[in-house]
């Protein structure tokens, strides 16, 4: 008889089954007990309106908690040195991966941080040319800019069979730092004729610079030095009396009978303004410093940062000061075109970073472009860099939104390199709004329903195709397209450019259309940033709301950061009769407890640190005597806990009337931030939230034209229909708006478009197109035309 074979198929095994993540009890920020299952090895793409707790729940907790075990792998000394992490509030997070955040923060300011120094590929750059660079100038060290000569001599005790023995010792580091500028490739003057006027004696009041007034002691310690006749006019000092009144060493002596240090003005200025960061400067010290302080190219570098050495050592006639200032697409076929054998590693490593550059959509760069100023797209596309052609798999890999700065164009590519890293067997983690990405999505996680307190809960998990019909605000909107104007406004004047050549611009003439809506548009790279911020005039009338980063610690909140606090406290204060300062919780009204923080910080060395609410005032911030004074029934911490729709009702009328704190209120609730409580940290704030609160303190600015730097920016497609609202309130109260943009919907809206290209970098810089929306997409005669005629259904 013939056996009977067992057709059941063998168990799984055990290591197959931790095909999930799993986070049950999510409580970061506003997320509100939140338990999802999110399949590995997928692209899952996280959606919500801004400020539904996207970030809270894929950076804040399953990132930040992957971090922190990788963290504990190693030994207390080295955590020791790494940033402590505080365990997420999360009950369960089962299935983590190793996690890498690819996030949009700025990369570092620094002016000796370069696009080549933050990628690595500065690093083999400066091997490469140490190998074969002629003339042999030294080691790598020999061709950093952030490296300096240094040489010394001297005696050294060497104990030796029990014997002391003097030694003389030198030593010599051989670096490619450019000694006049140190690296930076500019150098600092101060005008001098900002400082005094050189016709008046210092009798007669010649120095001009703030906090410097006659009859002050910063004044008289000039004037009554001794070491120059004060009577004297500035022009007539010899030049013994001019170094001593502008450059002398400090020195202590008696000046009207007082021991002071006496030092010269300019040294005095450096240290006192200079060295301050310009952002915590009061604005009439900011003011003088732009208006004194002039920043021009280093003379002797030129601008390369190098030394002469550095820069005289070349490979096929090429230094790497001209290497580090190509286009990376063309240093890319450079590294292409050298041929040996002996740097065959280096040179295919170099190769396949730059290559990465150009597939990211980034060729257009250089090297030496300072990182501080690539914007949050761009620095995001950076970092992506040396991930992609990592041998890494089974890792989660975090993005937000990485179609941030791209043009329609440019989201294809960005897509495909998303689904590349997928398909290499890795979790990829979306936070993005962009339809276009939302559509590649193999599981999609919606956020919501508000945002604030009013979001935090998950409303849809599923596929693509199961949003669309969830009713969620993301389903409502996923579909949406903005139409083309029926009619468009007739401009009141114009703005014209002539010859605008910063960066890639190529003589550019242009007349930007006045009060319209008009949007600066173009692939990254074409110019369009150079185009507004190099050619449009600063100064009177010019409000820019660009996308640097909020400044803020802790202590900062909505109502700090747009002054809205002052009139609140002075209301507080007139009604009782009492000082301003109490009602602050970083001056006298502060808990001496916890010194105004509500929470008081226990440091656990190489573990993380515990926050604990204080148990004086209850995390209140407040002395509980300040509590006691009223305002329409609340005290400063109920003020502060309300969201901006409550406060601005409340300090509109009755009692706690405040027609400085209500203008203040409406303008936050104009863009969309009615749901953000006053007091809440700005740190906790998301990205599209902190832009708007920007927008909002912006728009009490006394100007005619306002420039916008891309502001959907972490906006959700209802919030963007909110935006042009906005938009569209400014123009009519006869403002000129120009926007630098992507979105189709804000094209689509605009009175007039302005298109750069056709490419990025050197294949760019010159206007493809001005007109109307229509007129472009009937044209269809660039990349931006096709893509809007496409959005549109025209």
């Amino acid at each position: 008889m013939a056996t009977r074979k067992n057709t059941q198929p063998p168990a799984p095994h055990a290591a197959d089954s931790h095909d999930l993540i799993r986070v049950h009890g999510a409580r970061v920020n506003n997320l509100k007990d939140v338990s999802i299952e999110i399949p590995k090895r997928r692209l899952t793409v996280f959606t919500g309106v801004s400020g539904s707790g996207k970030s809270s729940l894929v950076f804040d907790t399953i990132a930040a908690e992957s971090q922190r075990l990788i963290n504990e792998t190693y030994s207390a000394f080295v955590q020791g040195f790494m940033p402590t992490l505080a365990r997420p509030e999360v009950d369960v997070l089962d299935g983590l991966t190793t996690a890498i955040i690819v996030d949009q923060q700025r990369m570092g300011g620094d002016p000796r941080s370069t696009v080549g120094t933050a990628t690595d590929a500065n690093a083999m750059l400066r091997i490469l040319f140490s190998r074969l660079g002629t003339p042999y100038i030294g080691s790598p060290k020999a061709f950093s800019f952030n490296v300096a000569s240094i040489s010394g001599a001297g005696a050294v005790t060497v104990e030796r069979a029990g014997q002391k023995v003097k030694e003389r010792r030198s030593f010599s580091i051989t670096g490619g730092m450019c000694p006049r500028c140190e690296g930076r490739g500019s150098v600092t003057d101060l005008d001098l004729t900002q400082l005094f006027d050189s016709s008046r004696s210092l009798n007669e009041g010649a120095m001009t610079v703030p906090g410097y007034k006659p009859g002050g002691w910063s004044y008289r310690l000039y004037s009554e030095s001794g070491l120059y006749d004060a009577d004297k006019p500035i022009a007539k000092f010899t030049k013994r009396e001019l170094h001593d009144f502008l450059y002398r060493e400090p020195v202590r002596m008696k000046i009207a009978g007082i021991n002071m240090t006496y030092e010269g003005l300019i040294p005095r200025i450096q240290k006192s303004m200079l060295a301050k960061d310009r952002e915590s400067m009061q604005p009439h010290i900011r003011e003088f410093v732009d208006r004194a302080v002039t920043f021009t190219t280093c003379p002797d570098c030129e601008g390369t940062r190098l030394t002469e050495a550095a820069r005289s050592s070349k490979i096929k006639g090429v230094s790497i000061a001209d290497a580090c200032a190509l286009q990376i697409s063309d240093l890319a076929r450079w590294v292409d075109g050298l041929d040996e054998p002996s740097v065959a590693p280096l040179l295919a490593t170099l190769h396949h970073t730059l290559d990465s550059f150009v597939e990211i959509g980034l060729g257009y760069l250089s090297l030496d472009r300072p990182a501080g100023t690539l914007s949050g797209g761009e620095a995001q596309r950076v970092k992506m860099i040396r991930h992609l052609g990592s041998s890494l798999t089974d890792t989660t890999y975090v993005f937000d939104e990485p179609t941030t700065g791209l043009h329609p164009h440019d989201i294809q590519r960005m897509n495909k390199l998303l689904l590349r890293l997928r398909d290499k067997g890795n979790t990829v983690l979306v936070v993005e709004h962009k339809p276009e990405t939302i559509v590649i999505a193999d599981h999609v996680v919606d956020l919501g329903p508000g945002a604030g307190t009013a979001g935090g809960t998950v409303c849809f998990e599923g596929p693509v195709e199961g949003l669309r019909a969830a009713g969620t605000i993301t389903g409502r909107h996923f579909d949406d397209r903005a139409a083309l104007k029926d009619t468009v406004r007739e401009p009141t004047g114009k703005l014209s450019i002539r010859g605008a050549s910063t960066h890639n611009l190529r003589d550019v003439d242009v007349d930007i259309p006045l009060g319209v809506l008009t949007v600066v548009t173009g692939v990254a790279g074409s110019g369009k940033s150079s185009l507004i911020h190099g050619s449009v005039p600063r100064g009177e009338g010019v409000v820019s709301v660009d996308q640097s980063a909020i400044r803020g610690s802790r202590r900062s909140n909505p109502a700090t950061y747009t002054g809205l606090l002052d009139p609140i406290r002075k209301a507080f204060a007139k009604a009782h009769g009492v000082k301003p300062a109490l009602f602050s919780a970083n001056s006298e009204g502060a808990c001496p407890t916890c010194n105004g923080a509500g929470v008081i910080y226990t440091d656990l060395a190489m573990m993380a640190g515990v926050a604990t609410t204080c148990e004086d005032c209850e995390g209140k911030r407040f002395q509980a005597s300040v509590l006691d004074y009223r305002l329409g029934g609340r005290d400063i911490s109920e003020v502060l806990a309300m969201p901006v729709t409550e406060a601005t009702g409340f300090f509109a009328s009755g009692e706690a009337a405040t027609p400085a704190a209500h203008r203040i209120l409406e303008r936050l609730a104009d863009v969309g931030l009615g749901y953000v409580s006053l007091g809440q940290p700005l740190t906790t704030l998301s990205g599209g939230e902190r832009q708007r609160l920007k927008l909002a303190t912006h728009m009490a600015d006394k100007g005619g034209v306002y420039v916008l730097d891309e502001p959907t920016t972490g906006l959700h497609l209802a919030d963007v229909e909110q935006l042009l609202g906005l938009l569209d309130r400014l123009v009519d109260s006869g403002k000129s708006v120009i926007v630098i943009e992507h979105h189709q919907a804000v094209m689509a809206h605009a009175d007039w478009i302005v298109d750069l290209g056709p490419g990025a970098g050197h294949d760019g810089g010159r206007i493809v197109f001005e007109g109307t929306p229509a007129e472009l997409v009937a044209a269809r005669s660039t990349l931006t035309g096709e893509h809007l005629a496409q959005y549109v259904g025209a």
